[in-house]
């Protein structure tokens, strides 16, 4: 989990989350994950889908796009570092939307800068005119889509690349470069938070 993804979720999914909702997370990075440290929430039904037999998750999809869950149980479907790394984005979606319940939300986060990274495929960086064009066509009303770095804004340049986290930010070397005016990369992520209407 790289840093930006952990402070674009802070400021812009965190206050989705409240007592007594169930949550679904796919491809969690951990058990607990960020995102669920993050939270830090004792009332919140917090489930984990993956691809892989994992005695730690909830649930083990035999696909990417069939999940073995009923239609409209959660609350919340989250994916963090995720939808880069399935093919059929445009099925994939749909399948997060079917399990979420009526007027409940899907929150994708997804990297755009980050270096090209198999697991085991990487295919897409999407902005977000084409997050909203896919949670439009899984049925989902765009709430937020955003296109933005948090991590490294003390810095006068910065560039697209993997991140401050990759590039020490905040120690000498990083403040010398700053100085001399040499430009820092950080990580930009594409968030998108949708509503399910049907």
């Amino acid at each position: 989990m790289h840093l930006n993804s952990e402070l674009i979720f802070k400021k812009y999914a965190k206050q989705y989350f409240r007592d007594h909702i169930r949550v679904l997370e796919i491809g969690p990075d951990a058990y607990p994950s960020t995102y669920n440290k993050i939270i830090d929430n004792v009332n919140i039904i917090w489930e984990t889908l993956n691809l892989c037999n994992n005695k730690q998750c909830s649930y083990v999809a035999e696909n990417e796009y069939k999940f073995p869950i009923s239609d409209n149980t959660f609350d919340i479907v989250l994916s963090g570092q995720v939808i880069e790394h399935v093919k059929k984005i445009w099925v994939w979606i749909k399948e997060l939307s079917r399990v979420c319940k009526k007027d409940g939300h899907v929150i994708t986060i997804a990297p755009i800068s980050w270096t090209y990274h198999e697991a085991p495929v990487d295919c897409w960086r999407i902005y977000p005119e084409g997050m909203k064009a896919l949670y439009e066509e899984a049925g989902l009303k765009v709430d937020l889509c955003k296109f933005e770095s948090l991590e490294t804004y003390h810095h006068r340049m910065i560039i697209p690349g993997v991140g401050a986290m990759k590039n020490e930010s905040g120690n000498f070397k990083s403040l010398i470069k700053n100085i001399i005016g040499w430009p820092l990369t950080c990580s930009f992520d594409t968030i998108a938070i949708g509503t399910k209407t049907g």
